[in-house]
């Protein structure tokens, strides 16, 4: 968990630099293109604005994917690098305190999944999978046409 003590607050801002596990930020994420199998790093300053808690910095997630188009496994960093989050301490919108401490994860965790790649690709210009010219045997492709007619002809309509 991401807590913050609101007591470290009270005389200046802190700053935070780690890793949060993949357990503790519980993505959910069932796509199977995307996989995220190590921790999420953060580098954070959080400050006590008035009746709110006020936190910045970047994170950074990285995957392992599989490109959309041609299958090709890669690894990417998902970054949020303008990331802030305005807690009401006060109010209808208030975030929960609980032991004076407020919990980060669930904003990271949402976040995180608003930014998640919806298509994966390796590279913007990928062509995707790789054709193989086969020249079709011209007696092979005639042939079903022939029997499919032959076929119908069969068939008596009246």
């Amino acid at each position: 968990m991401l807590k913050i003590n609101l007591r470290h607050l009270e005389e200046d801002g802190i700053h935070l630099k780690g890793e949060l596990p993949l357990a503790e930020l519980d993505l959910g994420v069932s796509d199977e293109l995307i996989h995220a199998e190590k921790p999420l790093r953060y580098d954070l300053n959080v400050e006590l604005l008035h009746d709110a808690v006020l936190a910045t910095g970047s994170l950074t997630l990285p995957l392992e994917c599989e490109c959309g188009r041609c299958l090709k496994k890669f690894k990417t960093e998902l970054k949020v690098a303008d990331w802030a989050v305005h807690l009401p301490l006060e109010g209808d919108d208030k975030v929960s305190v609980e032991n004076d401490c407020v919990d980060l994860t669930p904003f990271v965790r949402e976040d995180m999944l608003l930014n998640f790649p919806q298509h994966p690709l390796c590279k913007p210009d990928c062509a995707g999978l790789k054709k193989k010219s086969v020249v079709p045997d011209a007696e092979a492709v005639e042939k079903p046409v022939l029997d499919v007619w032959a076929e119908l002809n069969k068939l008596k309509i009246k």
